[in-house]
């Protein structure tokens, strides 16, 4: 529940019998005890976390505070809850590729690329991943580790790249880019995230790590002209009218130039992949923000424009 939280994502779920919504602070270490005391559960999907590199540089203090602290109050509570009996036990940390910071033009990270975080988030995601791994090898916690590529689709906060260019280009706004948009990402499509974080929840080897991937390597201004293109299509506009809004602004401090995921190994163990192009899922994607039009002018609050301004405006 902070600036990015959203109680009514969760509509189509809360009246079921086996939800319950608890609202409480994973760095508060009592609350963190009480709710596994009262609920008594086997398993711990983790993924609450501080996940925007801008706002890391911001306010690094925050992101240590959430994704580290945070998770040593989760672990710790799972060890003391679970210590006389780990089995039919899981904690299944989610994280992220950036904690292999930057690579070259070739290669990919496996799940043996040495950590090399450039960002206080990177940063602060590879000390909780290592604390998970602590946990496993010293009291042995049962554990897994996914480490993704930048997700995408619906319901996403529009402070990030794909739901932001869509907002402005409906709204003939500026699309900031950073630098000259010649830094690559490796998308992944939010539902086949999902179905892959099924999968190692039930059928993950206890203490392994996977890397979750879509194979969709895009350099950022492609990937906006493709947003333009598209989303021209779709509000009747010329083609290449959205393009003139694409505005180059400051480079971002330490911005890694390239995230590419080697994906093959939970294909082998586990039989996932992804299920569609990043074509199709940009497409989808534009759909449902433009279908979804009250959910996110809903979203943008005032505290999210003043940091917007202050991000991008003076760049």
């Amino acid at each position: 529940m902070t600036y990015a939280g959203n109680l009514t994502n969760l509509s189509d779920i809360e009246n079921l019998p086996n939800y319950t919504f608890v609202k409480a602070d994973i760095t508060d270490k009592e609350q963190v005890r009480l709710v596994f005391e009262k609920y008594k559960f086997d398993g711990i999907i983790h993924l609450a976390a501080e996940s925007h590199v801008d706002r890391s540089i911001m306010y690094p203090d925050s992101f240590v505070l959430t994704n580290v602290v945070g998770t040593l109050n989760l672990l710790n509570a799972a060890n003391a809850r679970w210590k006389e009996d780990f089995s039919d036990k899981l904690f299944y940390h989610v994280s992220t590729d950036e904690v292999y910071g930057s690579l070259g033009k070739e290669g990919y990270f496996t799940e043996e690329t040495a950590y090399d975080p450039r960002s206080p988030y990177s940063a602060s995601k590879a000390s909780s991943d290592h604390l998970v791994r602590a946990y496993f090898h010293t009291y042995g916690l049962p554990v897994v580790i996914t480490n993704c590529s930048n997700n995408y689709g619906p319901y996403q906060f529009p402070e990030k790249l794909i739901p932001l260019m869509i907002h402005n280009i409906k709204n003939n706004k500026p699309l900031p880019v950073y630098g000259k948009g010649e830094n690559v990402r490796d998308w992944l499509w939010v539902p086949d995230h999902v179905e892959a974080i099924d999968l190692v929840f039930h059928n993950g080897k206890r203490g392994e790590t996977y890397n979750i991937g879509g194979s969709n390597e895009w350099k950022n201004l492609d990937l906006v002209r493709r947003l333009c293109s598209i989303m021209d299509k779709k509000l009747g506009r010329n083609e290449g009218a959205s393009a003139n809004l694409i505005t180059y602004v400051k480079d971002r401090a330490g911005h890694d130039l390239r995230y590419a995921i080697d994906a093959s190994k939970i294909k082998k163990e586990l039989g996932w992949q992804p299920s569609i192009t990043f074509e199709e899922g940009l497409d989808k994607t534009a759909d449902w923000y433009l279908t979804n039009e009250t959910w996110l002018n809903n979203l943008i609050s005032g505290a999210y424009m003043s940091y917007y301004e202050k991000q991008y405006e003076k760049r």
